[in-house]
């Protein structure tokens, strides 16, 4: 027959596990990484751009000016920091045509001949 366990051991137990769930409850509270500056997502714009025939209209006060609208826009943190990162990827679907419509209405604008 097992001897039941002293009662100091659950309650040892659990209070080994509140810092661990206060830890991960601080995390879902911070909601990830913070949504990229302009100057970041510039920079991406330019990787993207990189080893296309479009790169040399690139320039850096065309990404700036692209980058502006795309961050002053509703797309997600999560697409603005893959084009940050200087992929061509967006989160959805809505994210997707959202990034479509800011570059075409941005464009002439942004990209001057």
């Amino acid at each position: 027959m097992k001897k039941p366990a002293p009662a100091a051991r659950p309650a040892a137990r659990l209070a080994a596990l509140v810092p661990a769930v206060a830890l991960a409850l601080s995390l879902a509270a911070c909601g990830g990484p913070a949504r990229p500056s302009s100057d970041e997502v510039a920079e991406g714009i330019q990787k993207v751009f990189a080893g296309t025939s479009q790169e040399q209209a690139m320039t850096d006060e065309a990404a700036s000016c692209l980058a502006d609208a795309l961050v002053d826009s509703e797309l997600s943190d999560e697409t603005l920091t893959y084009i940050a990162n200087g992929e061509d990827k967006q989160k959805d679907e809505a994210d997707k045509a959202l990034t479509t419509q800011i570059i075409t209405d941005n464009l002439n604008e942004c990209v001057a001949p």
